[in-house]
């Protein structure tokens, strides 16, 4: 394997091979294309999964280790911004830890949604973020790893109980999901009183970072379709090691 530290070069790039970024990149969902699966920020580690193949078109196969999601990053958006780097180590915290980081968790989000920003599929960089982007994104910038997905993040949480009428369970920073019985398909961040942030898209949304309620009586289209398609809710009690999730 490559010396720690040694610039990253397309020779070096092997199957298990460990590199820290030096710069923000698009992770695509496919070899090909613009599709985005999701972002990693300047410093993750990613480790190469496969072989270069020649039709790859210049990208490379890898898993992001803070989160084990699988992507492909372009070689040429690398641009020699990345060195050899050890394994990550997860940060594990204990629930009352987590806790009582909650309060920096939200002052993130506070800052988001003042920034200027509108939805992106795969978004976790920002200002433009998806919905279980932006979720991931505020509780990584207090130390606090989770899945990348929504679906992950819904079987990720321990379950609390909530009802368009009865959010009383809910504490601020609860996550709440959506979607169809068959899977969760969004994700918010509860701020208090059943009233929660996300991010939406154009559809059903607001095409970025907004507030809506559970409550019945809030009759605004966007609160009106997520209350329709609430799920259920959960608490985040525990950091993700890093593995890769199905």
């Amino acid at each position: 394997m490559p010396t720690l530290g040694t610039p990253i070069a397309p020779d070096l790039i092997r199957v298990g091979s460990c590199w820290s970024l030096g710069r923000d990149l698009n992770g695509y969902a496919q070899n090909h294309g613009e599709g985005l699966a999701t972002q990693a920020a300047a410093g993750r580690r990613c480790k190469v999964i496969e072989p270069l193949e020649p039709d790859a078109h210049d990208r490379m196969r890898v898993v992001l280790m803070e989160d084990g999601y699988p992507c492909w990053l372009s070689l040429s958006e690398l641009d020699g911004q990345a060195v050899a780097c050890s394994a990550w180590e997860p940060h594990l915290l204990s629930a009352d830890a987590i806790s009582a980081r909650l309060s920096d968790v939200l002052a993130w989000l506070t800052m988001a949604s003042k920034r200027r920003n509108t939805y992106l599929w795969g978004g976790t960089i920002g200002p433009d973020l998806d919905c279980s982007g932006l979720v991931q994104t505020a509780f990584a910038s207090a130390g606090i790893w989770l899945p990348r997905d929504a679906y992950q993040q819904e079987r990720f949480c321990r379950p609390v109980a909530v009802s368009p009428q009865d959010a009383g369970q809910l504490r601020p920073g609860d996550l709440i999901f959506f979607g169809q019985p068959e899977r969760c398909t969004h994700v918010g961040i509860h701020l208090g009183d059943g009233r929660y942030l996300h991010s939406s898209g154009r559809d059903h949304g607001r095409n970025g970072i907004g507030i809506d309620s559970l409550d019945p009586a809030d009759g605004h289209p966007v609160a009106s379709h997520y209350r329709a398609e609430l799920r259920g809710a959960g608490r985040v009690t525990r950091c993700h090691d890093g593995s890769t999730l199905p």
